[in-house]
């Protein structure tokens, strides 16, 4: 049994299920259209050209593989913070711990988000950053803005429903009056074969534009909802729509942000290519250089809302998150204390705004957090795909049924989210991944304190597999063409991750199988 389990039990039945589907949907939406539709079409048209269109729509494909398995677990086990669970139950506690570990380390994104207000901030303040960091006076003001979130996140679920409500509205006009605008002032109806031609720069470019360009992390929140599916009124009614909802809105809005990019830059700042295009703030300064004047002013304004708006979505699951690790036995248990008149995890909210203002610290540029903190938090989405084929497998295990051909979305789900670490590069995963072992240490100590009394070698055995992933993308990174060595050449280094990774899942599922049937972690059942 679980230590802990009946406390966790009362802390989760004072969580309010207010949220229905334009709630949830605008979570996620919100959560997806923050920093990124700032800066994301300028990096991803740096990286691969005009072909960055086709990587968004591969994002939107491959990363909706991996939302039908995060849909299919929400629904079956709706619970606070279930990303940080699910892997608990299917994989036992060193994965359990090792994965809450990263996803500590991946609140660093909200930081991302503060970072991108204060470099469009600086526009009327030159003082807030410093060439590619934050000033002293930027980082009081982020700080200050932090605060803010936290305090605004302090209330019930439905009150900060109802405000994010009102802020993705205002993220949806904005983007389309800016697409409007730009193809209405700026078209060169060439752009799509000149200067380099469609691909100018290969179609193994668009590979890297997805973690280098900020396409995944731009496109990475669509998991949001899931972390309230202990706060939704009929979850597996509510949480597929939702999710799938919230995906295919802001892709088409990041496509056609993209294409408006791509056709509205000016000839003369193309003499270098696309690689020499480079603005502070892509789409205000480009405004500003097709005379859009008003437009400039609406998205220096919307700088604000935008990024602002994910970071608010951003510190709620931060919170959901630190709650479920405290359930987890990750952290100190008093951290999962929910407040009984509001229904929010106050101690959580305040842990994180601890956390965030630490990650302010170190990074100051956008990609620097995005990069490092996105493949943190993509190791959430491999867990998951082997959690989603262990419940499966257990004949023990109820399961929603919402998605058909699981078993084989499953394991490309994982190859997936293994692929998108590895393309992030040997630059960010020398940090990352390393950062994510450092959890071992957090694992031993958890033991040590009598959080967990089972052998430790099945422990071991049943989590290995985690540790031997880690330290082989590791070694592929090491070895590949993303800012690595280059031994191993492209395509065969994608393809040995991918061979790699399909050999590590199946693995991993047996291993789960063999400790659900013998698991002491009782799972809440669904709706």
């Amino acid at each position: 049994m679980e230590t802990g389990a009946p406390e966790i039990v009362v802390q989760e039945r004072r969580l309010r299920r207010d949220l229905g589907f334009w709630g949830l949907t605008a979570i996620g939406f919100s959560n997806i259209v923050g920093s990124g539709w700032l800066f994301s079409a300028m990096y991803a048209a740096q990286t691969a050209g005009p072909a960055a269109l086709l990587t968004w729509v591969g994002a939107g494909v491959l990363c909706g593989l991996v939302a039908l398995v995060m849909i299919e677990l929400g629904a079956s086990r709706p619970e606070g913070g279930g990303t940080v669970r699910w892997p608990l139950y299917a994989s036992g506690r060193l994965v359990g711990t090792l994965i809450g570990w990263s996803v500590l380390l991946s609140v660093g994104g909200t930081a991302a988000e503060i970072s991108a207000i204060m470099q469009y901030a600086d526009h009327y303040l030159p003082d807030l950053y410093n060439g590619h960091t934050l000033s002293l006076a930027g980082l009081g003001v982020a700080v200050g803005l932090s605060v803010l979130l936290t305090a605004l996140n302090w209330f019930t679920v439905r009150m900060f429903a109802r405000l994010n409500n009102l802020v993705s509205v205002f993220k949806i006009i904005v983007p389309v009056i800016t697409v409007i605008a730009l193809f209405a002032s700026g078209w060169h109806s060439d752009r799509l074969t000149a200067h380099g031609g469609f691909a100018p720069y290969g179609y193994a470019a668009c590979l890297s534009a997805l973690a280098g360009g900020g396409i995944v992390y731009s496109v990475n929140g669509f998991q949001a909802p899931l972390d309230f599916s202990g706060e939704t009124r009929h979850p597996r009614r509510t949480i597929p729509a939702s999710v799938l909802t919230g995906i295919g809105l802001a892709l088409l809005m990041y496509l056609a942000l993209q294409l408006a990019f791509l056709f509205a830059v000016p000839e003369h700042l193309l003499d270098l290519g696309w690689k020499g295009v480079s603005f502070d703030s892509p789409f205000g300064q480009l405004a500003l250089i097709l005379n859009l004047h008003w437009l400039s002013s609406l998205l220096y304004a919307d700088a604000v809302v935008s990024p602002g708006g994910s970071a608010y979505v951003g510190v709620a699951i931060d919170a959901r998150h630190t709650y479920a690790l405290a359930k987890n036995g990750t952290i100190p248990r008093a951290f999962m204390q929910v407040d009984r008149r509001h229904g929010i995890p106050h101690r959580a909210l305040l842990l994180n705004l601890a956390v965030i203002v630490l990650f302010l610290l170190p990074f100051g540029g956008w990609q620097s957090i995005v990069s490092i903190m996105g493949d943190m938090y993509l190791l959430v989405y491999a867990a998951s795909a082997v959690a989603v084929a262990v419940f499966r497998a257990d004949p023990g295990t109820e399961m929603a049924g919402w998605v058909a051909g699981l078993r084989w979305i499953a394991p490309v789900s994982f190859v997936v989210s293994s692929e998108f670490v590895y393309w992030s590069g040997w630059h960010d995963l020398r940090l990352a991944l390393p950062l994510v072992l450092a959890g071992i240490l957090i694992f031993l100590a958890m033991r040590r304190l009598g959080h967990d009394d089972g052998p430790l070698a099945a422990e071991l055995r049943t989590g290995a597999w985690l540790m031997v992933y880690l330290a082989a993308l590791t070694v592929l990174s090491w070895l590949g063409t993303f800012k690595g060595s280059g031994r191993l050449p492209a395509p065969y280094d994608s393809l040995a991750v991918a061979a790699m990774a399909l050999a590590v899942f199946f693995w991993a599922v047996r291993s789960g199988v063999r400790q659900l049937a013998t698991a002491r972690i009782p799972m809440p059942l669904g709706e």
